[in-house]
C-alpha cells in the first residue's frame, strides 16, 4: 500500500506540475494577479507529492521489499542499513527520483523565499521550473518508474553495486545533484526575465544567490566525488578528465563565469545578454551531463544506464529546453539596451576577461568530451582523449586565469591603476618565487611542480591582498579602529578572498603529488617496505566477515625514523551474491599528506601485492573545494545578496516622500 501511494503521489506531482506550468504563464500574460498567485501553493503541493513519493521507496528499500524491481537488483536483505538508505539513488530509477525530488525542492524554496520578488517574475520562474519538473516527472514514469512491481518476487536481491557500498555514496550524490540540479532555478529566472522583460540590475541581485547556492553545492559535491573514486577505486591515482566528472566540471565553469557576470550586471547594468545566456547555459551542460550519463553512450564507472529508449527521451528533453530557451534568448536579446560603461582595465574589464578565459575553457571540456562521442556515432571509430589533450588546452588557459585573480581583485570598480594594482602584490609574488627557489634547491623537479608551488602561494597570498590593503587603508586614518574596519567590510568581499584562495590550497595539492613516491611489490608477514619518508611493516594477513561480504586484511604498521606513528589495514572484499571483488584502500593522513596502501591477492600463499604510495599535502586538493565552499557561503551570508534588501531599500526611501 505504501508503494502504491509513493506511485500515486508521482502521478499526481506530474498533474499539478503541468497545472503550474500553464496557470501562471497566462496570469503573466494576461496580467492576472489570481492566476499568478497559484504558482507559489502548487509549487508547494508537488514538493510534498514528490517527497512523498521518495520516503516511500526508501520505505521499499529499508524494509527488503523484493516485490519492487527496483529493489530487487540493488539491494540485499543482509545489506547495512546505511547502504540500504543511499542505494535508493544508486541506481539509474532512484536517483532519477532524487533529481525531482531537488527540483521541486528549489521550485518550493523560491516559492517561499522569493516572495519579495516581482510578482510576474516570481509567477514565470515557477511556471518554468513546472516545465521541467512535469518533463522529468513523465520521463520517470514511462521510462524509469521505481515502483514497478514483479508478479513473483524473489526470496533475496541481487545486492547494490559493490563500488557504490561505501559512506561516499551518502555524500557524493545529494551535493552534486543539489548543484547540478540547482542550476535549473538559473534557467528558470533567464526564461522568465525574458518572457516578462525583467533584465536589469533587480534581476541580477536575485538571481545571484541561487546561482551562488548551486555553486557551492556543485563544488563539494565534484570534490566529494573525486575524493570517493580516488580512495575507493583502490589504484591510487585522480580520476580527472573522465567523461562523466568532465559532465559536472562543464555546468560549474559556467556557473562561475555566470556568478562573476552578474556582479558586472548588477553594478553597471552590462552584460545583459551574455549574463542570460550563461544562466541558460549552466543548466543546459547539465542536462547535457544527464544524457551522457544515462543514455548509454559511453561506458564509465559513473555511468547510470544503459538503455537508449532512456537516452532518446532525455534527449528530446534536452532539444525542448535548449532550443527552446535559446529561440526564445534570439527573440528578446536585441530588444535589451546597453547598460552603463567601463575601462578596460577595471574590474568590471577584469571579470569580463574572466568570463573569456572560463568560457573556453568550458569550450575545451565540451569538445574534449564530446568529440570521440560524435566521431563514434558518425564513422565507427573510437578514438580516447584523456589528460595530454587537457594538459595542452585547459591548463594553459587555466593557470594564467590563477595568476590574473589577485590583480583583478585590487583593480578599482570602473576604472583600474593595473600598476598601483601589481604593486600591492609584491609581497605575493616575492612569496610565491621565494618558496619556487626553495622546493627547487630542496627537491628539485619536476618543474611544472615548481611553478605550480609557487603559483598557488601567490594566489593564496594575493587573494587577500585587497582585503588587507582597504582594512589597512582605512585603519590608518582613524587610529584604533582596525578591528571595526575589518568587521565593517562586506562579507562578500571576503567569501571572494576566501574562494580564490581556496583554488591556490587546490592548485598546491596538485603541485605536490610531483614530489610523492610509490612502490609495487609482494609482501609478506615480517617484510618492511621504504616509501617516501615513511617505513611500512606488514604484520598480519588476515580473513575479515563483513555482513554481506568477506575480507582478506592486511594489517601495516607505519614508521617514522624507527617510531611507529599509525596503521592501515587495506583489504579486497568479496561479493558473493554478485560474484564482484573490490580493494579497500588504507589511507593515513599525516600532515596533509597521506600513505596511501592498496593490496591483491599474491602469488603464493601468505603473500600479497601491494601498491604503496606517499602523496605530500595531498588533501589540500579537497581542503582547497571545501575552503571555496565556504567563501560562498560568506559571500550567501552578506546581507547585499539577501532576497528582499532591494524591496526594503526601496520602502525606506519611499517612507520620506509619502511623509511629505
Amino acid at each position: 500500500m505504501i508503494v502504491e501511494t509513493g506511485h500515486f503521489a508521482l502521478v499526481l506531482a506530474l498533474a499539478l506540475a503541468l497545472v503550474n506550468a500553464a496557470v501562471p504563464l497566462c496570469g503573466v500574460v494576461g496580467r492576472d494577479q489570481r492566476l499568478m498567485a497559484v504558482a507559489p501553493s502548487v509549487a508547494l503541493a508537488g514538493f510534498f507529492l514528490v517527497a512523498l513519493a521518495y520516503a516511500a521507496l526508501t520505505y521499499a528499500h529499508v524494509t527488503s521489499d523484493f516485490s519492487l524491481v527496483n529493489v530487487v537488483e540493488n539491494s540485499h536483505s543482509a545489506k547495512p542499513l546505511i547502504y540500504k538508505i543511499t542505494g535508493v539513488w544508486g541506481n539509474h530509477e532512484g536517483s532519477m527520483l532524487l533529481w525531482v525530488l531537488i527540483l521541486s525542492l528549489f521550485a518550493a524554496a523560491v516559492a517561499v523565499g522569493g516572495r519579495a520578488m516581482p510578482v510576474d517574475l516570481h509567477a514565470a520562474v515557477l511556471a518554468v521550473q513546472s516545465w521541467i519538473a512535469a518533463a522529468f516527472l513523465l520521463f520517470i514514469l514511462l521510462t524509469s518508474n521505481p515502483f514497478a512491481r514483479l508478479a513473483n518476487p524473489p526470496i533475496e536481491g541481487q545486492d547494490l553495486n559493490p563500488l557504490l557500498q561505501d559512506p561516499g555514496l551518502a555524500i557524493h550524490p545529494p551535493l552534486l545533484y543539489l548543484g547540478y540540479v540547482g542550476l535549473s532555478i538559473t534557467f528558470s529566472f533567464a526564461a522568465a526575465a525574458l518572457i516578462c522583460g525583467r533584465i536589469d540590475a533587480v534581476w541580477a541581485r536575485l538571481v545571484r544567490p541561487w546561482t551562488l547556492v548551486a555553486w557551492i553545492f556543485l563544488t563539494l559535491g565534484i570534490a566529494m566525488g573525486s575524493y570517493w573514486a580516488y580512495y575507493t577505486l583502490g589504484w591510487g591515482g585522480f580520476w580527472f578528465w573522465d567523461p562523466v566528472e568532465n559532465a559536472s566540471l562543464m555546468p560549474w565553469i559556467a556557473a562561475t563565469a555566470l556568478l562573476h557576470s552578474a556582479t558586472v550586471m548588477e553594478k553597471r547594468e552590462a552584460l545583459k545578454v551574455w549574463t542570460i545566456f550563461l544562466a541558460i547555459l549552466a543548466f543546459s551542460l547539465s542536462l547535457i551531463g544527464t544524457f551522457i550519463v544515462r543514455s548509454g553512450v559511453l561506458t564509465s564507472v559513473h555511468a547510470f544506464a544503459n538503455d537508449p529508449r532512456r537516452g532518446v527521451f532525455i534527449l528530446a528533453i534536452l532539444v525542448f529546453f535548449i532550443g527552446g530557451s535559446l529561440l526564445l534568448f534570439a527573440l528578446r536579446a536585441n530588444a535589451l539596451k546597453p547598460g552603463g560603461f567601463f575601462a578596460p582595465v577595471s574590474r568590471e574589464g577584469a571579470l569580463v576577461l574572466n568570463n573569456l578565459v572560463l568560457s573556453t575553457c568550458c569550450a575545451t571540456v565540451f569538445v574534449g568530451t564530446l568529440y570521440p562521442l560524435a566521431l563514434e556515432a558518425l564513422t565507427g571509430e573510437k578514438i580516447s582523449v584523456g589528460a595530454p589533450f587537457y594538459n595542452l588546452t585547459f591548463v594553459p588557459l587555466f593557470l594564467p586565469l590563477c595568476a590574473l585573480m589577485p590583480i583583478a581583485q585590487t583593480l578599482a570598480w570602473k576604472r583600474g591603476d593595473l600598476l598601483g594594482s601589481a604593486q600591492r602584490l609584491i609581497f605575493a609574488f616575492g612569496c610565491g618565487l621565494a618558496v619556487m627557489l626553495a622546493l627547487f634547491a630542496w627537491r628539485g623537479g619536476p618543474s611544472i611542480s615548481l611553478v605550480l608551488a609557487g603559483l598557488s602561494i601567490y594566489l593564496i597570498i594575493g587573494s587577500f591582498a585587497d582585503l588587507a590593503t582597504r582594512i589597512l587603508g582605512r585603519a590608518a586614518t582613524v587610529k584604533g579602529h582596525l578591528f571595526a574596519h575589518a568587521f565593517g567590510l562586506p562579507r562578500s568581499a571576503y567569501g571572494t578572498a576566501l574562494a580564490h584562495a581556496g583554488i591556490g590550497l587546490s592548485l598546491l595539492g596538485l603541485a605536490a603529488t610531483g614530489w610523492g613516491a610509490q612502490k609495487i611489490l609482494a609482501m609478506k608477514p615480517g617484510d618492511v617496505a621504504s616509501v617516501g619518508p615513511y617505513d611500512i611493516v606488514l604484520q598480519s594477513i588476515g580473513p575479515q566477515t563483513g555482513p554481506n561480504y568477506t575480507a582478506t586484511v592486511a594489517h601495516m604498521a607505519i614508521r617514522a625514523g624507527g617510531v611507529e606513528i599509525g596503521d592501515v589495514d587495506p583489504a579486497v572484499r568479496f561479493y558473493p551474491t554478485r560474484q564482484v571483488s573490490r580493494a579497500e584502500a588504507g589511507i593515513k593522513t599525516i600532515d596533509f599528506g597521506q600513505i596511501y596502501t592498496g593490496i591483491s591477492d599474491g602469488d603464493t600463499p601468505g603473500s600479497v601485492n601491494a601498491r604503496l604510495y606517499w602523496k605530500p599535502l595531498v588533501t589540500c586538493i579537497w581542503f582547497g573545494a571545501v575552503v571555496m565552499a565556504l567563501g560562498g557561503l560568506c559571500s550567501l551570508s552578506d546581507r547585499r545578496l539577501r532576497i528582499g534588501v532591494a524591496r526594503r531599500a526601496r520602502k525606506l526611501a519611499a517612507a520620506p516622500q509619502a511623509a511629505e
